[in-house]
Parts: structure tokens; sequence; C-alpha cells
């Protein structure tokens, strides 16, 4: 646990046969409604808004869960889950790396479209997000943990109120969080103000996020909730008990692992709390992670998928994901292909939130079709550009740009995933009018995308000069008075120390 949310009146005859027409009139439209597909529909004003919790592990790949699989790992939580929700066989991050996923979750646009063109990069204050939305929307929100979209790098610091990238820029009224990935023993911005905590991270943050949870519960107000882990990203530091069953493995693959165990005790945690609040049946969580797996550590992190982190290739992109929602979700597994762009406008229809909640080009869609049947075919492409890689999926083919930053020649390649999910056999010279047609939808995304990138999405029709380069905190005048008291700490001190020689001091 942490230490430290006028008309005449008509006869009386004909008064009665008016309240007998009416009746007869309101229970035969009653009984249309019933009947008809709309009443089906998953929409806010049917119904209580339910509460919204969206949950996020930091490189957590594909393979990495006992559902899928893992020889090793067990995520009992992560499995019950699953059992009684939506599964995704494919689902896909955004992007390869973390922040441009976190930038789609939070605006339904692909990455590059917001300011976000790879990790470390600062999301335009020109975005619409769902937090603001679900705020004007009657919801109390939060963020707590990982944010790594006001254009920090290094590992994760607390987070500054005078940062004008904040979570509170962005929609979130209460929030608990660092600039990037976190380990044990946090320290942590309460909306500016540091807190130290002790214990294992992805707890930490969980316990705090309940205690808004319940709160908003008890005081009858629908709450959207965004818990972003730090982990299994490195460094790799575990509790002792919870990396003892990987002790045959090397020290950083026993530590991951390690990590992932405590992990998914937290989600066990959060969904205790939401049954014993009494509102676990009402409550819409959503797991997944912002990136496919790790190279070198034991055993494979993707499930044995092609590529990892920093890829776009299936073990880059493909990641874990669930939906568990008792009062509209039917449990079973899909191989509908979702991405984290999908999220905002699924949640946005769930809600009933105006069209105008969101900017006008965005990349995600609703999936609330899915959430009680299966759709056999997804009929919008999914564009994927970031680290100068790209790669559009049309429902089962993907068509792959190695891209100018690939030290080989540019090349394309083509896949059907239906049949080649390791995508090993490439059909680029073997399906020339199938490439044909993919190429040319990767220059229409191409194109669109530069759009977005020159500003043409907003209001004004051009960018505002606001947001930040890339930068490492250790750079940041406003964190030099802290190097003395963080010098020693294990997430820090390599940072400080070459800060602090490279200036002589």
């Amino acid at each position: 646990m942490n230490q430290v949310i006028h008309v005449q009146r008509p006869s009386l005859l004909r008064s009665s046969i008016l309240v007998l027409t009416t009746l007869l009139l309101t229970l035969s439209s009653n009984q249309a409604l019933a009947n008809s597909p709309m009443t089906n529909s998953i929409r806010a004003h049917d119904a209580e808004k339910p509460n919204v919790i969206l949950v996020m592990a930091d490189d957590q790949g594909w393979g990495q869960t006992s559902y899928n699989n893992h020889p090793l790992l067990k995520t009992p939580n992560l499995d019950a889950m699953a059992a009684n929700g939506l599964r995704f066989d494919r689902f896909y991050a955004a992007a390869p790396v973390c922040s441009p996923t976190r930038a789609s979750v939070l605006t339904g646009r692909t990455n590059r479209r917001t300011g976000v063109e790879s990790h470390g990069y600062a999301l335009r204050l020109q975005e619409k997000t769902i937090a603001q939305a679900m705020q004007d929307a009657g919801y109390a929100t939060g963020h707590f943990g990982k944010w790594h979209l006001n254009g920090m790098r290094g590992p994760g610091v607390p987070i500054f109120a005078s940062d004008t990238h904040n979570p509170g820029s962005f929609g979130f009224q209460k929030w608990l969080s660092v600039t990037n990935f976190f380990d044990r023993d946090p320290v942590m911005s309460r909306a500016g103000e540091f807190e130290e905590f002790q214990g294992d991270s992805s707890e930490i943050i969980v316990d705090e996020a309940i205690k808004f949870i319940k709160a908003n519960a008890q005081a009858n107000k629908p709450s959207f909730t965004v818990i972003w882990y730090g982990t299994p990203h490195s460094p790799f530091m575990a509790a002792e008990a919870d990396a003892k069953p990987f002790a045959h493995l090397d020290k950083n693959s026993q530590d991951q692992h390690g990590e992932l165990v405590a992990m998914d005790r937290s989600i066990g945690t959060l969904r205790k709390a939401l049954r014993d609040a009494g509102i676990a049946d009402n409550t819409i969580l959503w797991f997944t992670s912002d990136n496919g797996g790790l190279p070198k550590i034991k055993p494979n992190t993707v499930g044995g998928l092609r590529g990892f982190k920093g890829s776009v290739y299936e073990g880059g992109l493909r990641v874990p994901a669930i939906v568990e929602w008792p009062a509209k979700v039917k449990p079973r597994i899909t191989k509908f292909p979702a991405v984290s762009m999908d999220i905002f406008p699924t949640i946005a229809e769930i809600v009933g939130l105006s069209d105008s909640s969101m900017l006008a080009k965005r990349d995600g869609m609703s999936l609330t079709k899915l959430f009680d049947q299966e759709i056999t075919k997804r009929n919008k492409p999914i564009p994927f550009a970031c680290l100068g890689k790209q790669a559009v999926i049309d429902d089962n083919i993907k068509l792959v740009h190695s891209g100018a930053k690939n030290k080989q020649k540019k090349q394309f390649e083509l896949y059907d995933l239906s049949s080649d999910p390791n995508e090993s056999n490439n059909l680029i010279e073997k399906k020339p009018e199938l490439a044909k047609r993919m190429k040319q939808l990767m220059k229409e995304f191409d194109d669109s995308i530069e759009a977005s990138v020159a500003g043409k999405d907003y209001v004004s029709g051009k960018l505002k000069d606001e947001n930040p380069e890339p930068r490492f905190w250790t750079e940041v005048p406003a964190y030099a008075p802290y190097f003395e008291k963080w010098k020693d700490r294990p997430e820090y001190g390599s940072w400080i120390k070459k800060k602090l020689k490279s200036s002589g001091k």
C-alpha cells in the first residue's frame, strides 16, 4: 500500500377518451420501440451513464498473457477479465512506440495528425480529447500514471502544474502523473504537488484511481478514468516475491515478468473494487498496451509474431486488448481488426457525445456493434506512420513500407494476415493489382496526414507555435533544484550524474 477523489378544458367524456387514446398509443409505441433495433443499441440516454476506465500497459507484448498461452507467465486477473468480456485477437496500437499510441487514444486520430511524431513528442493543444468531451458530458475525469504527452524524455518525473501540456490541459480534472515510465517507490505529481510513494507502481496508481472512482460513485457522478502503467517498461524493478517464479531466467526477464505479475494483481484489485462498490456491471473497463513487446526478454514477448516494439510488423503493433462491460458486452473472442484510435469513437457513441467532440478528420471507428455480435469485415482501413516507417491494414491485407530511415533500399511488402499472421510470405510481386490498390490507399493516407500535420484540420487552418520540442527533463531548468535530492534514486541517478558531469559540476 502507498503512504501518502391554455387551452379550454374538454368535457369529462372527451377527457376520458383522450386519456384512453393516449394510453393506447403509448403502449403501442413502447411495444414498437421494444422490438426496434434502436432499443438494443448502446446509448447513454437509454440508461444510466456508464463509468469508463481505460487501462494501458507500457510495452506489454501480444504474447504476454496466459490466455494467449504464454509458457511461464500467469495472468489470472486478465484471464478472468477476458473470460467475462470481449477479448480481441487482433487489436493494434496506433504506433509501435508509446507517446503516439497515447495520443491516438485521446483523439481518435493517427498520431502524426496530432503532432506526436514519435516517443516524447507533445500533443498539440489544438487537438480535441476524449477527457475534454467526457468532462463536458458531466463526467469526473482523472489520469493516473504515465503521461508522456508533454514533450519530455527520460525516466518519468513528476509534472509541474505550470507545464502547459500537463494532463489538466487536456481535460483531466484530477491527475497523479509522471512524464514517462516509472517503477517501484515512485515520486509523482498530484496536479503539481510532488509526492513520494512506496510499493509497486502499478498497485499505487490503481489504489489512487480506486479512491477517485469510489468517491464519484458515492456522489452519484459518472467517472472517466485513465490508468496508464509504467509496467513492464525498462528498467525492470520487480518485488523479490513477484520475480521468484522466474528465477531460472536472466535478471531482466525475471524482473520484467515480475512486474507483469504485480500489474495483473492490480487488475484484480481494480475489478474487485468495482464489484464491492456495486458499479462493476455498468462500468466499461478497457485494457490494452501501448505497443508491441520487447526483444531480448525470454520467453518471447510477442507470441511468435514478427518484429518487436519499434517495428510496424505485427509484433510491434498487435497488443493484448479486452473490453469488459457486464451490462452490455457478450463474452467471447473476436478476430475483428481494431485499433487504439477506435476507443474514442466507441465511447463517444456509448455516452452520446456530440460529433463535434472530435475533430472531423479521424481515423478510428465505433466498435459498439461488436459488443454483442461478430462483424466479419472491417470497412475502414487503419494507417500507421511512425519512426519513418509506414503500414496500412485493410481488413486482412497489410502493406508495409520500410521507410526512408531504413538502411536498406526503400521497399514495399504485402501480406494476407488471414493466412499469414507471421508475415513470412511477401505477396508484393505475386499480387500486383492488390499491391497497386494498397499503395494508392497508403498514398491517400499520406496526403491526408500531411494536411493534418500542416494544421488544416483545425478551425484556424494552421498550427499555433505552442508545442515544445522533445527534450530531456535534465535540460529543463525547473528540475535542477531536485537533482541533489534525486541523484541517488535508481531511476534518476545516472541521468543526473551525466548532466552534472557535462555541466562541470
